[in-house]
Protein backbone atom coordinates (compact mmCIF):
# COMPACT_ATOMS: atom_id res chain seq x y z
CA UNK A 1 0.00 0.00 0.00
CA UNK A 2 1.13 3.76 -0.40
CA UNK A 3 2.50 5.01 2.53
CA UNK A 4 5.57 7.04 4.05
CA UNK A 5 9.11 5.75 4.52
CA UNK A 6 9.48 3.24 6.27
CA UNK A 7 11.88 4.93 8.96
CA UNK A 8 9.64 7.85 9.05
CA UNK A 9 5.92 5.92 9.76
CA UNK A 10 8.50 3.46 12.40
CA UNK A 11 9.16 7.19 14.05
CA UNK A 12 5.73 7.94 14.13
CA UNK A 13 4.25 4.96 15.40
CA UNK A 14 7.49 2.84 16.84
CA UNK A 15 6.14 0.52 19.89
CA UNK A 16 8.20 -1.67 21.94
CA UNK A 17 7.17 -4.40 24.89
CA UNK A 18 8.31 -6.97 26.80
CA UNK A 19 6.30 -9.94 26.98
CA UNK A 20 6.67 -11.99 30.43
CA UNK A 21 7.30 -9.10 32.31
CA UNK A 22 4.85 -6.67 34.57
CA UNK A 23 4.97 -3.52 32.59
CA UNK A 24 4.95 -2.79 29.16
CA UNK A 25 5.99 0.36 27.01
CA UNK A 26 4.86 2.01 24.80
CA UNK A 27 5.36 4.81 22.43
CA UNK A 28 1.45 6.00 24.21
CA UNK A 29 1.99 5.36 27.90
CA UNK A 30 -1.28 3.65 29.59
CA UNK A 31 -2.26 5.87 32.36
CA UNK A 32 -4.12 3.33 33.86
CA UNK A 33 -4.12 -0.24 34.83
CA UNK A 34 -7.37 -1.53 33.27
CA UNK A 35 -8.75 -5.35 33.94
CA UNK A 36 -9.56 -7.98 31.36
CA UNK A 37 -13.10 -7.72 32.21
CA UNK A 38 -13.69 -3.71 31.80
CA UNK A 39 -10.82 -4.06 27.96
CA UNK A 40 -12.66 -7.20 26.88
CA UNK A 41 -16.13 -4.88 27.47
CA UNK A 42 -14.91 -2.09 26.15
CA UNK A 43 -13.53 -3.70 22.67
CA UNK A 44 -16.73 -5.51 22.51
CA UNK A 45 -18.86 -2.65 22.74
CA UNK A 46 -16.85 -0.80 19.97
CA UNK A 47 -16.68 -4.10 17.67
CA UNK A 48 -20.79 -4.16 18.19
CA UNK A 49 -21.10 0.25 17.62
CA UNK A 50 -19.17 -0.54 14.49
CA UNK A 51 -20.81 -3.71 12.81
CA UNK A 52 -24.44 -2.45 13.54
CA UNK A 53 -24.06 1.21 12.30
CA UNK A 54 -22.06 0.16 9.53
CA UNK A 55 -23.68 -3.08 8.23
CA UNK A 56 -27.07 -3.04 9.48
CA UNK A 57 -27.43 0.78 8.81
CA UNK A 58 -25.38 1.08 6.38
CA UNK A 59 -23.72 4.26 8.16
CA UNK A 60 -20.39 6.18 7.07
CA UNK A 61 -17.98 4.40 9.65
CA UNK A 62 -17.07 8.21 11.15
CA UNK A 63 -20.22 8.62 13.32
CA UNK A 64 -19.79 5.36 14.92
CA UNK A 65 -15.92 6.14 15.48
CA UNK A 66 -17.01 9.18 16.91
CA UNK A 67 -19.28 7.42 19.19
CA UNK A 68 -16.71 4.89 20.07
CA UNK A 69 -14.56 7.59 21.07
CA UNK A 70 -16.95 9.10 23.35
CA UNK A 71 -17.55 5.99 24.69
CA UNK A 72 -13.57 5.30 25.64
CA UNK A 73 -13.53 8.88 26.79
CA UNK A 74 -16.62 9.00 29.26
CA UNK A 75 -15.27 5.61 30.75
CA UNK A 76 -11.72 7.17 31.36
CA UNK A 77 -13.35 10.04 32.98
CA UNK A 78 -15.28 7.59 35.26
CA UNK A 79 -11.77 5.92 36.32
CA UNK A 80 -10.55 9.27 37.24
CA UNK A 81 -8.01 9.58 33.79
CA UNK A 82 -7.50 13.17 33.50
CA UNK A 83 -9.09 15.16 30.77
CA UNK A 84 -5.74 16.41 29.92
CA UNK A 85 -4.57 12.59 29.68
CA UNK A 86 -6.97 11.77 27.72
CA UNK A 87 -6.60 14.39 25.60
CA UNK A 88 -2.90 14.20 25.21
CA UNK A 89 -3.42 10.38 24.08
CA UNK A 90 -5.80 11.06 21.32
CA UNK A 91 -3.52 13.85 20.10
CA UNK A 92 -0.34 10.98 20.04
CA UNK A 93 -2.92 8.77 18.17
CA UNK A 94 -3.76 11.42 15.43
CA UNK A 95 -0.08 12.54 15.02
CA UNK A 96 1.09 8.92 13.40
CA UNK A 97 -1.78 10.06 10.62
CA UNK A 98 -0.47 13.63 9.36
CA UNK A 99 1.99 11.98 6.93
CA UNK A 100 -1.11 9.93 5.50
CA UNK A 101 -2.90 13.16 5.29
CA UNK A 102 -0.37 14.43 2.79
CA UNK A 103 -0.14 11.28 0.89
CA UNK A 104 -4.04 10.81 0.39
CA UNK A 105 -4.36 14.47 -0.67
CA UNK A 106 -1.51 14.03 -3.18
CA UNK A 107 -3.35 10.77 -4.24
CA UNK A 108 -6.43 12.84 -5.31
CA UNK A 109 -4.49 15.15 -7.01
CA UNK A 110 -2.56 12.47 -8.62
CA UNK A 111 -6.20 10.92 -10.21
CA UNK A 112 -7.25 14.40 -11.45
CA UNK A 113 -4.40 15.37 -12.72
CA UNK A 114 -4.08 11.75 -14.19
CA UNK A 115 -7.60 12.32 -16.09
CA UNK A 116 -6.60 15.82 -17.20
CA UNK A 117 -3.50 14.27 -18.56
CA UNK A 118 -5.20 11.47 -20.26
CA UNK A 119 -3.29 8.91 -18.19
CA UNK A 120 -6.58 7.08 -17.01
CA UNK A 121 -8.30 7.54 -20.25
CA UNK A 122 -5.47 6.11 -21.98
CA UNK A 123 -5.45 2.73 -19.85
CA UNK A 124 -9.42 2.30 -19.65
CA UNK A 125 -9.22 2.54 -23.70
CA UNK A 126 -6.36 0.11 -23.71
CA UNK A 127 -8.04 -1.80 -21.38
CA UNK A 128 -10.93 -2.84 -23.63
CA UNK A 129 -8.74 -3.87 -25.86
CA UNK A 130 -7.84 -6.65 -23.29
CA UNK A 131 -11.62 -8.10 -23.18
CA UNK A 132 -12.05 -11.69 -24.30
CA UNK A 133 -14.87 -13.46 -24.51
CA UNK A 134 -13.65 -15.86 -21.52
CA UNK A 135 -11.49 -15.19 -18.00
CA UNK A 136 -12.60 -11.82 -18.13
CA UNK A 137 -12.46 -11.64 -14.08
CA UNK A 138 -9.24 -13.60 -13.97
CA UNK A 139 -7.58 -11.15 -16.47
CA UNK A 140 -8.48 -8.34 -14.12
CA UNK A 141 -6.88 -10.54 -11.01
CA UNK A 142 -3.47 -10.85 -13.28
CA UNK A 143 -2.74 -7.59 -14.67
CA UNK A 144 -3.93 -5.82 -11.17
CA UNK A 145 -1.40 -7.84 -9.56
CA UNK A 146 1.44 -7.34 -12.24
CA UNK A 147 0.79 -4.08 -11.97
CA UNK A 148 1.30 -4.06 -8.24
CA UNK A 149 3.92 -5.65 -7.33
CA UNK A 150 6.02 -3.41 -10.40
CA UNK A 151 4.63 -0.32 -7.93
CA UNK A 152 4.59 -1.69 -5.06
CA UNK A 153 1.19 0.34 -4.09
CA UNK A 154 -1.91 -1.00 -4.03
CA UNK A 155 -3.89 2.11 -4.13
CA UNK A 156 -2.14 3.51 -6.64
CA UNK A 157 -3.19 0.32 -8.14
CA UNK A 158 -6.85 0.49 -7.37
CA UNK A 159 -6.89 4.16 -7.86
CA UNK A 160 -5.53 3.39 -11.66
CA UNK A 161 -6.07 0.30 -13.35
CA UNK A 162 -8.58 -0.97 -10.63
CA UNK A 163 -11.04 2.20 -11.87
CA UNK A 164 -9.95 1.68 -15.46
CA UNK A 165 -11.56 -2.13 -14.85
CA UNK A 166 -14.59 -0.97 -13.28
CA UNK A 167 -14.81 1.12 -16.03
CA UNK A 168 -15.03 -1.66 -18.48
CA UNK A 169 -16.74 -3.50 -16.56
CA UNK A 170 -19.62 -1.31 -16.42
CA UNK A 171 -19.75 -0.87 -20.23
CA UNK A 172 -19.75 -4.41 -20.10
CA UNK A 173 -22.78 -4.70 -17.61
CA UNK A 174 -20.77 -7.18 -15.90
CA UNK A 175 -20.55 -7.57 -12.12
CA UNK A 176 -18.83 -4.53 -10.43
CA UNK A 177 -18.85 -6.10 -7.12
CA UNK A 178 -16.48 -9.01 -8.53
CA UNK A 179 -14.20 -6.55 -10.75
CA UNK A 180 -13.69 -5.14 -7.46
CA UNK A 181 -12.84 -8.06 -5.80
CA UNK A 182 -10.53 -8.99 -8.24
CA UNK A 183 -9.04 -5.39 -8.74
CA UNK A 184 -8.40 -5.92 -4.55
CA UNK A 185 -7.11 -9.00 -5.07
CA UNK A 186 -4.58 -8.15 -7.12
CA UNK A 187 -3.52 -5.07 -5.84
CA UNK A 188 -2.78 -6.56 -2.51
CA UNK A 189 -1.04 -9.32 -4.14
CA UNK A 190 1.30 -6.49 -5.04
CA UNK A 191 1.10 -5.13 -1.35
CA UNK A 192 2.14 -8.47 0.61
CA UNK A 193 4.76 -9.75 -2.52
CA UNK A 194 6.60 -6.24 -3.68
CA UNK A 195 9.98 -5.25 -3.03
CA UNK A 196 9.51 -1.75 -3.43
CA UNK A 197 6.22 -1.92 -0.66
CA UNK A 198 6.02 -0.29 2.33
CA UNK A 199 4.81 -3.18 4.07
CA UNK A 200 6.74 -5.78 2.82
CA UNK A 201 10.08 -3.49 3.61
CA UNK A 202 8.55 -2.67 7.33
CA UNK A 203 7.75 -6.60 7.91
CA UNK A 204 11.27 -7.86 7.42
CA UNK A 205 12.90 -4.89 8.73
CA UNK A 206 11.29 -4.82 11.77
CA UNK A 207 12.36 -8.40 12.95
CA UNK A 208 15.82 -7.83 11.00
CA UNK A 209 15.09 -10.17 8.10
CA UNK A 210 16.57 -9.81 4.92
CA UNK A 211 14.19 -8.44 2.35
CA UNK A 212 14.05 -11.31 -0.18
CA UNK A 213 14.41 -13.79 1.94
CA UNK A 214 11.20 -12.47 3.60
CA UNK A 215 9.43 -12.26 0.11
CA UNK A 216 10.98 -15.97 -0.31
CA UNK A 217 8.97 -17.45 2.97
CA UNK A 218 5.89 -15.96 2.34
CA UNK A 219 5.86 -17.75 -1.42
CA UNK A 220 4.41 -21.36 0.02
CA UNK A 221 0.96 -18.94 0.98
CA UNK A 222 1.28 -16.74 -1.84
CA UNK A 223 1.44 -19.05 -4.65
CA UNK A 224 -1.40 -21.35 -3.64
CA UNK A 225 -3.64 -18.25 -2.76
CA UNK A 226 -2.83 -17.15 -6.47
CA UNK A 227 -3.78 -20.22 -7.99
CA UNK A 228 -7.04 -20.88 -6.21
CA UNK A 229 -7.99 -17.15 -6.99
CA UNK A 230 -7.06 -17.16 -10.54
CA UNK A 231 -8.97 -20.73 -11.06
CA UNK A 232 -12.04 -19.32 -9.32
CA UNK A 233 -12.32 -15.97 -11.17
CA UNK A 234 -11.80 -18.09 -14.36
CA UNK A 235 -14.74 -20.14 -13.81
CA UNK A 236 -17.09 -17.28 -12.60
CA UNK A 237 -15.91 -15.03 -15.58
CA UNK A 238 -18.66 -14.39 -17.59
CA UNK A 239 -19.60 -15.21 -21.58
CA UNK A 240 -19.61 -11.85 -22.70
CA UNK A 241 -19.69 -13.50 -26.35
CA UNK A 242 -23.21 -12.56 -26.60
CA UNK A 243 -22.53 -8.74 -25.87
CA UNK A 244 -22.91 -5.83 -28.20
CA UNK A 245 -19.20 -5.44 -28.97
CA UNK A 246 -20.42 -2.46 -30.86
CA UNK A 247 -20.97 -0.33 -27.77
CA UNK A 248 -17.82 -1.13 -26.82
CA UNK A 249 -16.77 0.54 -30.20
CA UNK A 250 -18.63 3.38 -29.61
CA UNK A 251 -17.60 3.64 -25.95
CA UNK A 252 -13.71 3.74 -27.06
CA UNK A 253 -14.82 6.33 -29.95
CA UNK A 254 -16.22 7.96 -27.00
CA UNK A 255 -13.17 8.43 -25.69
CA UNK A 256 -11.08 9.14 -29.01
CA UNK A 257 -13.15 12.18 -28.72
CA UNK A 258 -12.41 13.83 -25.99
CA UNK A 259 -8.52 14.31 -27.37
CA UNK A 260 -7.01 12.86 -24.23
CA UNK A 261 -5.97 8.90 -25.78
CA UNK A 262 -2.55 8.88 -26.29
CA UNK A 263 -0.09 5.75 -26.13
CA UNK A 264 2.49 7.84 -24.48
CA UNK A 265 -0.26 9.40 -21.73
CA UNK A 266 -0.90 6.01 -20.58
CA UNK A 267 2.76 4.76 -20.81
CA UNK A 268 5.24 8.15 -19.69
CA UNK A 269 3.50 8.76 -16.14
CA UNK A 270 2.91 5.22 -15.40
CA UNK A 271 7.01 4.57 -16.28
CA UNK A 272 7.71 8.31 -14.01
CA UNK A 273 6.00 6.93 -11.12
CA UNK A 274 7.67 3.15 -11.20
CA UNK A 275 11.09 4.52 -11.88
CA UNK A 276 10.71 6.42 -8.93
CA UNK A 277 9.08 3.42 -6.59
CA UNK A 278 12.60 1.36 -8.14
CA UNK A 279 14.71 4.35 -7.24
CA UNK A 280 13.01 4.75 -3.59
CA UNK A 281 11.84 8.78 -3.95
CA UNK A 282 10.21 8.95 -0.99
CA UNK A 283 6.39 8.60 -1.87
CA UNK A 284 5.31 12.16 -1.53
CA UNK A 285 8.18 13.27 -4.02
CA UNK A 286 6.98 10.41 -6.29
CA UNK A 287 3.46 11.15 -6.33
CA UNK A 288 4.61 15.02 -7.24
CA UNK A 289 6.26 13.99 -9.70
CA UNK A 290 3.44 11.76 -11.23
CA UNK A 291 1.24 14.23 -11.47
CA UNK A 292 3.35 16.97 -12.76
CA UNK A 293 4.54 14.42 -15.48
CA UNK A 294 0.65 14.30 -16.29
CA UNK A 295 -0.19 17.76 -16.07
CA UNK A 296 2.95 19.08 -18.51
CA UNK A 297 1.47 16.30 -21.04
CA UNK A 298 -1.70 17.88 -20.46
CA UNK A 299 -0.80 21.15 -21.41
CA UNK A 300 -0.11 20.00 -25.10
CA UNK A 301 -4.12 18.78 -25.33
CA UNK A 302 -6.34 20.88 -23.23
CA UNK A 303 -3.97 24.25 -22.57
CA UNK A 304 -6.49 24.88 -19.62
CA UNK A 305 -5.87 28.18 -18.17
CA UNK A 306 -3.93 28.00 -14.57
CA UNK A 307 -7.06 28.70 -12.75
CA UNK A 308 -9.07 26.05 -14.06
CA UNK A 309 -6.11 24.04 -13.55
CA UNK A 310 -5.93 24.82 -9.72
CA UNK A 311 -9.61 24.15 -9.28
CA UNK A 312 -9.68 21.01 -10.95
CA UNK A 313 -6.48 19.61 -8.63
CA UNK A 314 -8.62 20.85 -5.86
CA UNK A 315 -12.32 19.82 -6.69
CA UNK A 316 -11.69 16.93 -9.42
CA UNK A 317 -11.60 17.10 -12.84
CA UNK A 318 -15.28 17.16 -14.53
CA UNK A 319 -15.80 15.90 -18.26
CA UNK A 320 -18.12 17.63 -20.63
CA UNK A 321 -18.30 15.23 -23.76
CA UNK A 322 -22.01 15.05 -23.70
CA UNK A 323 -22.13 11.32 -23.03
CA UNK A 324 -23.73 10.07 -19.81
CA UNK A 325 -21.53 7.35 -19.55
CA UNK A 326 -18.03 8.70 -20.33
CA UNK A 327 -18.68 11.51 -18.20
CA UNK A 328 -19.43 9.84 -15.04
CA UNK A 329 -16.36 8.03 -15.84
CA UNK A 330 -14.05 10.70 -16.06
CA UNK A 331 -15.26 13.01 -13.58
CA UNK A 332 -12.97 12.28 -10.21
CA UNK A 333 -10.50 13.18 -8.53
CA UNK A 334 -9.11 16.39 -7.09
CA UNK A 335 -8.15 17.17 -3.26
CA UNK A 336 -12.03 17.57 -2.15
CA UNK A 337 -12.30 13.68 -2.89
CA UNK A 338 -10.15 12.67 -0.25
CA UNK A 339 -11.35 14.96 2.62
CA UNK A 340 -13.62 11.59 3.79
CA UNK A 341 -10.72 9.37 4.15
CA UNK A 342 -8.33 12.36 5.57
CA UNK A 343 -11.30 12.57 8.46
CA UNK A 344 -11.59 8.73 9.11
CA UNK A 345 -7.52 8.71 9.53
CA UNK A 346 -7.77 11.10 12.14
CA UNK A 347 -10.87 9.63 13.60
CA UNK A 348 -9.50 5.92 13.45
CA UNK A 349 -5.96 7.32 15.05
CA UNK A 350 -7.43 9.09 17.50
CA UNK A 351 -9.41 6.37 18.94
CA UNK A 352 -6.16 3.86 18.71
CA UNK A 353 -4.69 6.58 20.84
CA UNK A 354 -7.32 6.30 23.49
CA UNK A 355 -7.37 2.95 23.64
CA UNK A 356 -3.29 2.80 24.44
CA UNK A 357 -3.35 5.69 27.01
CA UNK A 358 -6.41 4.02 28.85
CA UNK A 359 -4.36 0.97 28.44
CA UNK A 360 -6.70 -1.40 26.97
CA UNK A 361 -4.63 -2.97 23.95
CA UNK A 362 -1.60 -3.32 26.43
CA UNK A 363 -4.14 -5.27 28.93
CA UNK A 364 -5.58 -7.77 26.13
CA UNK A 365 -1.90 -8.42 25.35
CA UNK A 366 -0.72 -9.39 28.45
CA UNK A 367 -3.82 -11.87 29.01
CA UNK A 368 -2.47 -14.07 26.35
CA UNK A 369 1.14 -14.80 26.90
CA UNK A 370 0.57 -17.66 29.29
CA UNK A 371 -1.12 -19.74 26.62
CA UNK A 372 1.85 -19.23 23.56
CA UNK A 373 3.38 -22.51 24.71
CA UNK A 374 3.25 -24.51 21.60
CA UNK A 375 4.13 -23.61 17.29
CA UNK A 376 0.64 -24.02 16.58
CA UNK A 377 -0.59 -21.22 19.16
CA UNK A 378 1.66 -18.90 18.94
CA UNK A 379 1.48 -18.74 14.83
CA UNK A 380 -2.53 -18.75 14.95
CA UNK A 381 -2.61 -16.36 18.18
CA UNK A 382 -0.30 -13.86 16.25
CA UNK A 383 -1.96 -13.96 13.10
CA UNK A 384 -5.38 -13.63 15.08
CA UNK A 385 -4.18 -10.52 16.62
CA UNK A 386 -2.42 -8.69 13.35
CA UNK A 387 -6.33 -9.45 12.09
CA UNK A 388 -7.79 -8.47 15.32
CA UNK A 389 -6.29 -4.99 15.25
CA UNK A 390 -7.27 -4.30 11.68
CA UNK A 391 -10.76 -4.94 12.49
CA UNK A 392 -10.47 -2.90 15.95
CA UNK A 393 -8.28 0.01 14.40
CA UNK A 394 -8.59 -0.40 10.73
CA UNK A 395 -4.78 0.25 10.69
CA UNK A 396 -2.66 -2.82 8.47
CA UNK A 397 0.66 -0.48 9.74
CA UNK A 398 -0.15 -0.61 13.22
CA UNK A 399 -1.15 -4.48 13.14
CA UNK A 400 2.10 -5.50 11.79
CA UNK A 401 4.08 -2.99 14.25
CA UNK A 402 2.38 -4.50 17.26
CA UNK A 403 2.28 -8.26 16.32
CA UNK A 404 6.16 -8.50 15.18
CA UNK A 405 6.71 -6.65 18.07
CA UNK A 406 4.27 -8.23 20.71
CA UNK A 407 5.39 -12.06 19.45
CA UNK A 408 9.17 -11.87 18.54
CA UNK A 409 9.97 -13.51 21.78
CA UNK A 410 7.40 -16.07 21.75
CA UNK A 411 8.41 -17.21 18.20
CA UNK A 412 12.10 -17.30 19.93
CA UNK A 413 11.01 -19.27 22.84
CA UNK A 414 9.12 -22.04 20.42
CA UNK A 415 12.16 -22.06 18.52
CA UNK A 416 10.61 -20.72 15.28
CA UNK A 417 12.66 -18.13 12.73
CA UNK A 418 11.73 -14.14 13.13
CA UNK A 419 10.72 -14.79 9.10
CA UNK A 420 8.29 -16.71 10.33
CA UNK A 421 6.52 -14.10 12.10
CA UNK A 422 7.46 -11.55 9.62
CA UNK A 423 4.97 -13.95 6.88
CA UNK A 424 2.42 -14.72 9.80
CA UNK A 425 2.37 -10.17 10.06
CA UNK A 426 2.39 -9.67 6.47
CA UNK A 427 -0.17 -12.69 5.50
CA UNK A 428 -2.47 -11.71 8.40
CA UNK A 429 -1.95 -7.88 8.61
CA UNK A 430 -1.68 -6.51 5.18
CA UNK A 431 -4.28 -8.49 3.80
CA UNK A 432 -7.04 -7.99 5.98
CA UNK A 433 -7.27 -4.19 6.08
CA UNK A 434 -9.01 -3.52 3.33
CA UNK A 435 -11.90 -6.44 4.17
CA UNK A 436 -12.65 -4.06 7.51
CA UNK A 437 -15.03 -1.64 6.12
CA UNK A 438 -13.80 1.70 8.64
CA UNK A 439 -10.01 0.78 7.66
CA UNK A 440 -8.62 3.38 5.46
CA UNK A 441 -8.25 1.35 2.86
CA UNK A 442 -11.72 0.24 2.54
CA UNK A 443 -13.17 3.39 2.41
CA UNK A 444 -10.41 4.68 0.00
CA UNK A 445 -11.03 1.87 -2.40
CA UNK A 446 -14.88 2.65 -1.63
CA UNK A 447 -14.56 5.97 -2.48
CA UNK A 448 -12.92 5.37 -5.60
CA UNK A 449 -14.29 2.31 -6.89
CA UNK A 450 -18.11 3.31 -6.22
CA UNK A 451 -18.45 -0.47 -4.67
CA UNK A 452 -18.96 -0.83 -1.05
CA UNK A 453 -16.61 -3.00 1.32
CA UNK A 454 -19.49 -5.45 1.92
CA UNK A 455 -20.50 -5.62 -1.84
CA UNK A 456 -16.30 -6.87 -3.13
CA UNK A 457 -15.90 -8.73 0.78
CA UNK A 458 -16.91 -11.95 -0.94
CA UNK A 459 -14.91 -11.65 -3.99
CA UNK A 460 -11.54 -10.67 -2.45
CA UNK A 461 -10.38 -14.28 -2.78
CA UNK A 462 -6.96 -13.51 -2.56
CA UNK A 463 -7.12 -11.35 0.59
CA UNK A 464 -9.57 -14.78 2.06
CA UNK A 465 -7.15 -17.58 1.13
CA UNK A 466 -3.87 -15.75 2.36
CA UNK A 467 -4.43 -15.73 5.73
CA UNK A 468 -6.29 -18.96 5.66
CA UNK A 469 -3.00 -20.49 4.36
CA UNK A 470 -0.59 -18.84 6.79
CA UNK A 471 -3.08 -20.81 10.19
CA UNK A 472 -3.23 -23.77 7.80
CA UNK A 473 0.96 -23.91 7.94
CA UNK A 474 1.00 -22.98 11.45
CA UNK A 475 -1.39 -25.88 12.31
CA UNK A 476 0.34 -28.24 10.62
CA UNK A 477 3.57 -26.87 10.66
CA UNK A 478 4.60 -27.37 6.99
CA UNK A 479 6.80 -24.87 5.25
CA UNK A 480 8.12 -23.42 8.71
CA UNK A 481 11.57 -22.53 9.59
CA UNK A 482 12.91 -23.66 12.92
CA UNK A 483 16.04 -21.11 14.25
CA UNK A 484 18.46 -24.22 13.96
CA UNK A 485 18.13 -23.91 10.39
CA UNK A 486 18.92 -20.26 9.62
Amino acid sequence: MISYTNKTFINFLSIWLKIGDDHYMFRIKPVQKISLFDALLLIMSILLIMSISIIHFQAEPHLPIMISILILMIYGLFKKAKWKQLEEGMIEGAKAGIGAVFIFFLIGILIASWMIGGTIPTLIYAGFTLVTPKFYFAIVFVITGIIGISVGSSLTTVGTVGLAFISISSALDVSLSITAGAVVSGAFLGDKMSPISDTTNMASSILKVDLFEHIKTMIPTTIPAFIITFAIFAIISPNITNVDFKSIDQFQQGLLNTGLIHWYNGVIPLAVLLICSIKRVPVLLSLTVGSVTSLLMSLIHTGLPFHELFETLFSGYTSNTGVEEIDTLLSRGGMESMLPTVGLILLALSMGGLLFTLGIIPRLLQSIDHLLQKVSTVVTVSGLTAIGINALIGEQYLSILLTTETYKAQYQKVGLAHKNLSRVAEGTGTVVNPLVPWSVTSVFITSVLGVTTMAYFPFAFFCILSPLLTFFYGLTGKTLTYSRTT
